[in-house]
Parts: C-alpha cells; structure tokens; sequence
C-alpha cells in the first residue's frame, strides 16, 4: 500500500520527519524507488510504500539487536 508521508508515518506509528530522516538522501537507508517516491515538484508529498518501509524497519531493528534470520 503507498502512502503520504502524514498517513504513512500514521500507519507505521513513527513521526513523518522520523520517516523522512530515514531516506537514503538523508543519510538512512531508505531507497528511492523502492521504499518511496518524490512527487512531482518540491511541494507534492513523498509517497512511501508502507510494506517495504515496515519490512525495512524491522530488519534494521533485527540487525541492530544482532539477531540473525535463519
């Protein structure tokens, strides 16, 4: 499902500038094209696509506390 960035980090119970914080041209390791997309002009929202950014999320959670998926 994609989103705007309010109802994205609404869904993923983050703020939207934790979200925006997240991207890859921010320094995280959110990807263009993949987790969201930049509209059209710098006034259109960024649509993110909750599943991947979730996925991504709990991956990057699951790496920080060392666990490893078998």
């Amino acid at each position: 499902m994609n989103l705007p960035t309010r109802a994205a980090a609404a869904a993923l119970g983050r703020s939207p500038d934790y979200l925006k914080r997240l991207r890859d041209s921010h320094g995280g390791f959110l990807l263009h094209g993949t987790h969201y997309w930049l509209g059209h002009s710098s006034n259109a929202p960024i649509t993110w696509d909750i599943d991947a950014v979730r996925e991504a999320i709990a991956k990057r959670g699951m790496q920080a506390r060392r666990i490893v998926e078998f």
